[in-house]
């Protein structure tokens, strides 16, 4: 949630100032989760019982995500449930619990899982072949529906007992939980739903499950986390002003706790930063004034008759992360007559139906759907060709720059308003020369390939 507004002309004036904290509390809290770029989007967990057993059932559990940017990167995701009765889980398939719990009551044949509560995990990929279902093993790691629908899923198997053994008997799970890694998703309750169908590999026959419920989980950044993980800064060719991030838009320096940032500069900065070995996804980020993992660059690069061209460059601060299959989305009123796009791949969104002012960017396969860790080759970089529109097109009052951009479905901090670079003219400023173009030039390859 970014803004919460509530109109007050008209209410009654005899309001304490309690109720009305209470009523824009209530107001704020319906619309955290709700997400104006991607309105449908959230993650479904649908569970399909294939077949009963003499003391249970077993299900196929798969996680969908329809989210189009959004998408879990490692760790992975964590999903968990309450049992309405007693039941136990006999073994799974492609994926495991992370703990066993009480199973004492059992003299053999031990449950993989007797907790009122579990926690499942993904298995890892190279996990044995018999110990594998479709769409599983993969460390948890789901992507974006738009970005890669074939790897938008995940799924695992799992044997109940001591549960009901028919429809009329068996109950859902309550209270789910999703952790994708970490907190933001909000899991509604599991509801019953028309039973799955299946079709086999020839096409020739279809069978149905059992029973079939479904949950939907809605993501929330303001659940989240608390602070930005990631910032944007702006230049132009018309204007050798470079407008950083904000200073403190993901956090500030802590002199009191000197590890909380690494200056590249140091001297043994190779025995502080960890090897591309360890698995730590702590941010771990390069001092800055800013403090965030990620910076995204928009230039306003070059202005011809019929077009004009920007250069787009994310650059990871992050010495403990790379960003597998990243993407950018960019809301600009210009993207209905985007001609180019160099070396990303691009999507049209169209959160607002016929409004074609959103576009998702994500890099090319084994080329740049890597954005690597902090360092020399820490960004990637493409440049983007619009068409004008006559009727709409200027340079005046920031209109080159975009209104908002996410960086892997989390919303960046904009620079404001008044910093963004004006165009010169004869009441503000004399003509570009061409010694401050090329000085321009200069201080944005400073800033963009230095270290800020």
């Amino acid at each position: 949630m970014e803004f919460c507004v509530m109109p007050i002309s008209g209410f009654f004036p005899k309001v304490t100032a309690y109720t009305l904290l209470l009523f824009l509390l209530l107001s704020c809290s319906s619309t955290e989760a709700y997400d104006a770029l991607d309105p449908t989007g959230n993650i479904t967990i649908k569970w399909d019982i294939i077949n009963w057993t003499p003391d249970g059932y077993v299900a196929v559990v798969t996680i969908y995500n329809f989210q189009q940017y959004r998408h879990i990167q490692a760790p992975g995701w964590t999903l968990g449930w309450t049992w309405a009765k007693k039941e136990v889980i006999w073994n799974m398939v492609g994926g495991q619990t992370t703990e066993q719990g009480d199973c004492s009551r059992y003299k053999a044949n031990l449950p993989h899982c007797c907790k009122k509560n579990p926690t499942v995990v993904d298995l890892m990929p190279g996990t044995p072949y018999n110990q594998q279902i479709t769409n599983c093993c993969r460390g948890g790691v789901l992507n974006s529906w738009v970005q890669d629908p074939a790897t938008a899923a995940s799924s695992f198997q799992v044997s109940v007992g001591a549960a009901g053994t028919s429809n009329r008997t068996v109950r859902v799970p309550k209270n789910f939980t999703l952790k994708a890694p970490g907190p933001g998703y909000t899991c509604g309750p599991a509801k019953i739903v028309k039973p799955s169908k299946f079709v086999t590999a020839d096409k020739r026959r279809t069978t149905q499950a059992q029973m079939t419920w479904n949950v939907t989980c809605i993501y929330s950044q303001f659940l989240a986390q608390k602070t930005p993980t990631c910032c944007v800064s702006l230049s132009s060719f018309y204007n050798e002003t470079i407008v950083p991030c904000q200073t403190c838009a993901c956090g500030c320096q802590n002199v009191t706790q000197p590890g909380s940032c690494i200056n590249p500069k140091t001297p043994h900065i190779a025995s502080v930063v960890p090897s591309s070995g360890k698995t730590n996804y702590t941010p771990l980020v390069q001092c800055t004034n800013h403090m965030c993992p990620i910076r995204v660059h928009w230039h306003v690069k070059l202005n011809y008759k019929e077009y004009w061209r920007v250069k787009v460059t994310i650059t990871n601060f992050n010495y403990n992360m790379n960003y597998t299959r990243w993407n950018l989305v960019v809301q600009h009123p210009n993207f209905n007559n985007l001609t180019t796009v160099f070396s990303f791949n691009h999507k049209s969104l169209n959160p607002y139906a016929s409004i074609n002012d959103t576009a998702m960017l994500w890099g090319v396969k084994f080329y740049n759907d890597l954005l690597t860790r902090a360092g020399p080759m820490g960004n990637v970089q493409s440049e983007l060709l619009f068409q004008k529109d006559q009727a709409t097109f200027t340079f005046e009052k920031g209109w080159a720059f975009p209104r908002r951009i996410y960086f892997n479905g989390e919303n960046c901090v904009m620079p404001p308003p008044e910093a963004y670079p004006w165009l010169p003219n004869t009441s503000s400023s004399r003509p570009v020369s061409t010694f401050n173009l090329v000085m321009t030039f200069l201080s944005a390859m400073t800033f963009l390939y230095g270290y800020a």
